[in-house]
């Protein structure tokens, strides 16, 4: 088996201000719905500085004391290469709130979250989000339907 794969490494940041959380109502066709900003590591760069060099460019804000708190990972159908998302959380935040091109940013409270159009999956990846005992949003494909399951 191989010891090199090639990996698409993303991130996600779930930002708290007391019981409110900041969503993001996305745009892209291929994920529309509510989730958290994020997006793409760029090569030389620290996970850490992604997710904040995201959030600024999507939200205004900026975010410091983040913590890693879970992933979700995947490989494609494929196997061409694996997709990860390092999902991490703060309450540090100052700037102010714009929306971007990604889509629309706005606070909610947590109680309001499932009354939203969510993006597919995000649900099972808020739990990763809000439970300690969870570290991993897994998901494959078997018998022509992808699966999922928190870890």
């Amino acid at each position: 088996m191989a010891k090199k794969e090639t990996c698409i490494l993303t991130n996600m940041c779930m930002i708290s201000d007391g019981e409110r959380i900041l969503v993001q109502d996305r745009r892209d066709p291929n994920w529309p719905g509510i989730t958290f900003p994020g997006g793409h590591v760029e090569l030389g760069e620290s996970f850490v500085e992604s997710a904040i060099r995201e959030v600024k460019e999507e939200t205004g804000l900026t975010v410091s004391d983040l913590r890693l708190c879970g992933v979700k990972q995947w490989t494609q159908r494929g196997g061409e290469y694996r997709y990860i998302v390092f999902f991490y959380k703060t309450e540090t935040f100052s700037g102010k709130l714009k929306s971007s091109d990604e889509g629309d940013v706005f606070w909610i409270s947590k109680d309001e979250l499932q009354n939203y159009a969510l993006a597919d999956g995000f649900l099972r990846m808020y739990e990763v989000f809000e439970q300690d005992g969870l570290s991993e949003n897994y998901h494959w494909f078997e018998k022509d339907c992808w699966r999922q399951k928190n870890l």
